[in-house]
């Protein structure tokens, strides 16, 4: 693609979305929401790409969804 990949914190997520932590971690375990990174014993990020593609994906499916 060309594209670099580029990693983002929890906080970040939430201001991308819009949506709340508890949101979120609940459409991962839904498989609704992209998967996170482990990075370490005790931290983890998303790959922006991957929500941004999540959010592209919301708007095309707006039509069919309440």
């Amino acid at each position: 693609k060309g594209k670099h990949m580029r990693f983002i914190k929890l906080p970040q997520v939430i201001s991308i979305t819009g949506l709340s932590r508890s949101s979120i971690y609940l459409a991962i375990s839904e498989n609704r929401f992209p998967q996170q990174v482990p990075l370490g014993a005790r931290s983890v990020v998303w790959i922006e790409s991957e929500v941004q593609e999540f959010m592209q994906n919301c708007v095309a499916n707006r039509r069919g969804s309440i």
